[in-house]
């Protein structure tokens, strides 16, 4: 494709997605695809010859987008928000423009010092402690996902713990980390891939009234394993846990950790950026005296397209001697000049694009007055939707929703509920998910997309109501 057959092609892509996100709405939330369809209308084979980019735009179309559920819809409210605004889409643009491995420093200067900049300016943004600053003993790295932040943040905890060993060694002896039944499941998977073992991962109690973790069970906990000759690992606390978006006493996890020296991460996936306003910056109480690792996700709440996930950590060295291996063939006089950030010691793969190119451009287009009012509109609908709730003796509204999220039933059995749930999603008009609270189905709404409006929020709830009736 040469350089003008890709500014004519390019610009027929960049309009179908702006005509795309146009006319969403013309769309059913969630696809309305059958299993095996969208596989079943493509070819066996791949072609012999190449075909013009027309034909692949044809099939987008035609075959592609009936098979797509509709994450930028504003009756989206499913799952957490995954927006992709504008400049975060272009940002993307531009990363696979230059097409960069920014693997080491030496492979691209910018796309390393870039990266740092972004993640002490959201660092600056969230509030978070200075520690946490690249031109600290700590900095931030933008990971795919928080999955892998949890990883990441594992493997450094457990490289801590052992004094190096495991690195060097392997496992030897017995090494636990504690979460709660609200914490996100890609802990337990961080454990498993880290040698842990999901038996060493020790599930905390919560308070059944705000689903946070229990610290006197954590501590209880963590002297019963020391007893019984194992070594606490990590302790992961989270602000905003997935289920109803609780919040776990930070300072008093942190306490317990910093008596025995266990380190404390912080999942803040989704609820984390909601600290760019101010008046939230409360949800973040006890991270600046405790947290060894923070992370959450621009590619949830602010704007920016998946995948970037920031994690910080407050001494980048236990991460560094966990991950680091220096083959031949990546030595520079750079990297061995110590003056430099190599960020594949950041992270589980080697190799990484150019992600700070889209939340560069998400920060300057919108600037923190923009990041505020978009996290300010999504609470404030969240709490008009559920005012409508409240209203309705039919239905039972789960407090607190202090975010987007709002979890709710309507009085009926579970199976009901799930039955109403399923009535939902299939009309294609809204998409919800459901979560367990003590043992009660209750439904999700998360308020959030780009696109939604207040008008989306009453209409949603009109919907909800007539199918509860029709049930």
């Amino acid at each position: 494709m040469s350089p003008e057959e890709f500014r004519r092609y390019g610009r027929q892509v960049v309009d179908w997605i702006a005509d795309y996100l146009s006319t969403i709405e013309a769309h059913p939330v969630r696809s309305q695809a059958r299993p095996g369809q969208v596989r079943a209308a493509l070819p066996a084979h791949p072609p012999e010859q190449g075909e013009p980019y027309e034909a692949v735009l044809q099939d987008l179309s035609r075959v592609i987008l009936p098979g797509v559920t509709h994450w930028q819809h504003p009756n989206f409210f499913a799952y957490f928000p995954a927006n992709a605004s504008g400049p975060g889409i272009l940002g993307d643009l531009l990363s696979s423009g230059l097409g960069v491995q920014g693997m080491v420093w030496a492979t691209s200067p910018a796309c390393t010092e870039l990266e740092t900049v972004v993640v002490d300016w959201l660092a600056e943004l969230l509030g978070l402690p200075d520690r946490f600053r690249t031109d600290a003993a700590g900095g931030g790295v933008i990971q795919d996902s928080a999955s892998s932040a949890s990883l990441v943040a594992t493997l450094a905890a457990l490289h801590r713990a052992s004094g190096g060993k495991v690195g060097a060694d392997g496992i030897s002896g017995r090494y636990t980390m504690y979460v709660s039944s609200q914490t996100h499941s890609s802990l337990e998977k961080a454990g498993r891939i880290a040698g842990i073992g999901a038996s060493n991962v020790r599930v905390v109690d919560i308070d059944p009234v705000t689903q946070a973790m229990d610290p006197v069970h954590l501590r209880a906990l963590i002297d019963a394993d020391i007893s019984a000759g194992a070594t606490p690992a990590m302790v992961c606390a989270t602000i905003g846990t997935t289920s109803t978006t609780a919040i776990d006493p930070v300072a008093e996890i942190g306490a317990v950790c910093r008596e025995h020296g266990i380190w404390l991460h912080i999942d803040a996936a989704y609820a984390g950026v909601a600290a760019v306003c101010p008046e939230l910056r409360w949800i973040n109480d006890g991270v600046a005296s405790y947290a060894d690792s923070y992370a959450t996700d621009p590619h949830k709440w602010l704007l920016t397209n998946f995948d970037c996930s920031v994690l910080w950590v407050s001494d980048r060295q236990p991460m560094i001697d966990a991950l680091s291996i220096l083959p031949e063939y990546l030595r520079n006089s750079a990297t061995e000049s110590g003056a430099v950030i190599d960020y594949r010691d950041w992270q589980v793969p080697l190799g990484r694009r150019f992600r700070a190119l889209k939340l560069w451009s998400v920060i300057r287009w919108y600037g923190a007055e923009g990041l505020r009012e978009h996290i300010q509109a999504g609470i404030a609908q969240a709490a008009e939707f559920a005012a409508l709730v409240a209203a309705d003796q039919d239905f039972e509204l789960r407090r607190p929703h202090p975010f987007g999220l709002v979890c709710f039933r309507p009085l009926r059995t579970n199976e009901e509920t799930m039955a109403l749930l399923e009535r939902i999603n299939d009309s294609g008009e809204l998409y919800l998910s459901h979560t367990k609270i003590n043992g009660q189905v209750f439904l999700r709404l998360a308020v959030g997309a780009l696109l939604t409006t207040s008008d989306h929020v009453k209409n949603a709830w009109a919907a909800i109501q007539r199918a509860n009736q029709q049930l």
